[in-house]
């Protein structure tokens, strides 16, 4: 097993809004950055959306304007010339006005699930290139909370917002200069009142923000739970933890029912502002200008035109102030995913790092400290060498740093101090992909996939031919069983490779390995799990599989290991002896005894002649 950090490796990556110690990110550079790493390619079909928007903007102004011939030249002038014309009018506003909004529509939808569509692969892709660190330190749950709920509240920001904003400020100006038009001083009587209500509304949007970006997190916390609980089913049945587990989620439910209400509510407060400012305005308009219509210094066609204008312009301005609340969410939500784009990996490709050619694969570790970012180290001054071709394993108790110097040859951290190097070439001086191109890992979790058997041979190599991967699982011992299955090599094998045994996993990994066909083998405790007949199977394929590699074994079971040319005891981080199986039994020290504890008694003189 890849060796973990004893203990949490802090990321720049929150997943709770503290208001003492993290502002909110100005929404500004959000927006910005918004629209230029992910509207900017969709310029043109925003363009177009907005065009049409003008159009359903301008309709409905015009449908506003019409009022007024209706009620003077119709109902009471009682113009029949009038009639056909304004009736044609109206229809034409209707008619243009829903095909304007069915293009507006389908344009800023595409855009938007376009720009999902690349944050979530700007993100995985980000995220994959993250250093194992990043993945001990931030939950599973939580990554993929990022990548769905996160990333689609943002495209609502995107694109719905966006829309509606333009749609509602647009509708709103037209409809505001036709009341204007109609009578300056009755429009600015029926809005004095709003700048307060956009005061009101911007302080909410504050308080939602905090809380739409507690309630993400919560929903992280959510998927954590359900993933850590569906793959460990087996166990929480195993110990009785149904209750347990029903309680610990419950917690979060109720948490995230507490959250959304509260978003709900704070959002809802704007309605009550609105409607009573709004009330108030349309009693001033009907008081003032009936007074004018009494006293015959306005039509009642110009005044029903202005109170339309307002009632019409009354909707857009409810949305614009509902979507203040839902803006904020997303920029709770574009926090959070910019947290993730913006941690670097600490282990990248230094500059001029060129590819790296094995000429000869032996691997060296010279003075080698590191620790997991804690004050007690976990190598010190390591220093080890496994010369190409020649077998090299690695014992001792757990937590001695096995692990990590298995961890430090293919990078997944980087040392501290010394240097790993393999052919006398540092390991950081080349590119990432081509030194894990020349490795391959064999390990007590075998990482399989949902998918074919052929599929996860084949991992890690692209374009394999078939004949070439049935070689590759003959020679694991693996063919026989696969040709059992169902499907043979089209049989899925489900999540982590369920449907198969223990020995069967990993001889389908060992054969992924051989067909990988790597110079350099890493096998970590690869048969420490496995039952006596299946550890005999996976060992012969083991042996096939090291034949002309340079390979560094981690091992419990020191029976597993006799034949190896080299063997390291790792002590608190430090190489405490070394020596081969017979040359340690005959020193008597930390080997020999793990070997008695093992065998089940000291060590023979008939074991040390061996």
């Amino acid at each position: 097993m890849w060796a973990q950090p004893t203990e949490e490796i802090t990321l720049p990556v929150s997943n709770t809004y503290d208001a003492e110690n993290r502002r909110h990110a100005a929404s500004w550079p959000l927006m910005k950055r918004l629209a230029r790493n992910y509207l900017r390619p969709q310029i043109w079909r925003v363009v177009s959306a907005m065009f049409w928007m003008a159009v359903a903007a301008g309709t409905t102004g015009a449908l506003a304007k019409l009022m007024e011939p209706i009620i003077d030249e119709i109902f009471q002038a009682k113009n029949q010339a009038m009639l056909v014309p304004v009736a044609a009018g109206v229809m034409l506003a209707f008619v243009f006005r829903g095909i304007a909004t069915y293009a507006h529509s389908v344009q800023m939808n595409h855009a938007g699930q376009a720009i999902v569509a690349a944050i979530q692969r700007q993100l995985y892709g980000h995220l994959l290139k993250a250093d194992l660190a990043f993945f001990h330190a931030n939950a599973a749950g939580q990554l993929v909370s990022r990548l769905t709920n996160d990333v689609n509240v943002m495209r609502f920001a995107v694109a719905e917002v966006l829309t509606s904003s333009f749609k509602s400020a647009l509708t709103l100006a037209i409809l505001v200069a036709v009341m204007f038009y109609q009578d300056w001083l009755l429009a600015l009587i029926a809005f004095m009142a709003f700048p307060a209500a956009a005061v009101f509304v911007a302080r909410l949007g504050k308080r939602l923000r905090r809380v739409s970006y507690n309630t993400q997190a919560e929903l992280g916390n959510f998927s954590t739970i359900l993933n850590q609980t569906f793959q460990g089913a087996r166990h929480v049945k195993a110990y009785g933890m149904e209750a347990y587990e029903e309680a610990r989620a419950s917690g979060i439910i109720e948490r995230l029912f507490r959250l959304n209400h509260k978003g709900f509510r704070v959002s809802a407060m704007s309605a009550p502002v609105t409607e009573f400012l709004s009330g108030a305005a349309i009693v001033t308009v009907i008081v003032y200008g009936g007074l004018q219509v009494i006293s015959g210094d306005r039509t009642a066609g110009a005044l029903f035109s202005f109170i339309t204008a307002f009632l019409l312009a009354y909707e857009p301005m409810k949305r614009m102030a509902r979507l203040n609340g839902q803006l904020q969410a997303a920029f709770a939500a574009a926090e959070r995913v910019f947290a993730i784009l913006d941690t670097a990996p600490a282990v990248v490709d230094r500059p001029g790092a060129r590819p790296l050619a094995v000429a000869s694969a032996d691997l060296r570790f010279q003075d080698v400290h590191f620790s997991y970012g804690t004050e007690k180290g976990a190598l010190h001054g390591l220093s080890l060498e496994v010369p190409a071709g020649r077998t090299v394993a690695l014992v001792g108790p757990s937590g001695a740093g096995k692990s990590t110097i298995l961890n430090l040859i293919p990078r997944f951290y980087d040392v501290g101090q010394g240097s790993v190097s393999i052919g006398g070439v540092d390991v950081r001086d080349v590119t990432l992909r081509s030194l894990r191109a020349n490795i391959a890992l064999v390990s007590q979790e075998v990482a399989l996939f949902d998918d074919t058997v052929r599929a996860n041979i084949a991992y890690g190599r692209k374009g394999a031919a078939d004949a070439e991967i049935e070689e590759a699982a003959k020679a694991a011992a693996a063919h026989d069983f696969i040709m059992a299955l169902p499907q043979g090599y089209e049989t899925r094998i489900g999540e982590f490779g369920v449907k198969l045994s223990g020995g069967q996993r990993q001889r389908i990994a060992i054969a992924r390995a051989m067909l990988r066909n790597a110079p350099i083998l890493l096998l970590d405790e690869a048969t420490s799990a496995l039952d006596t007949e299946s550890e005999r199977l996976v060992q012969d394929a083991l042996r096939r599989l090291q034949r002309g590699r340079t390979t560094l074994v981690i091992a419990h079971r020191l029976s597993t290991i006799v034949d190896a040319d080299r063997i390291y005891v790792i002590e608190a981080g430090r190489v405490g002896e070394a020596g081969t199986h017979a040359e340690l039994l005959r020193r008597g020290g930390t080997y020999a005894r793990l070997w008695a504890l093992q065998s089940g008694g000291e060590p023979s003189a008939d074991r040390l002649a061996g």
